[in-house]
């Protein structure tokens, strides 16, 4: 809404951020995240190939197969 205010009327973004009383900070917020597509796909494959392995295991692995990776990322990944 505020893009395109300022598109519109060629005002500045802290006067549209002003009149619809929405803070710049969050106009400024990109995310930068990388979607985990690569991560999430072995994940599935590892899971599939050892059903009876929980997120831990799974973590444990990625972690031997030389992947830096918080265990709570894959925690939250293998719960998707």
């Amino acid at each position: 809404m505020v893009k395109k205010t300022q598109a519109a009327y060629g005002v500045s973004q802290r006067l549209a951020c002003e009149v619809f009383r929405h803070p710049r900070a969050a106009q400024r917020d990109e995310s930068v995240k990388d979607d985990q597509a690569a991560l999430r796909l072995r994940i599935k494959e590892i899971a599939g190939a050892h059903v009876t392995w929980g997120y831990q295991r799974i973590w444990i692995k990625r972690r031997r197969e030389a992947w830096k990776v918080n265990r709570k990322r894959v925690y939250r990944l293998y719960l998707e």
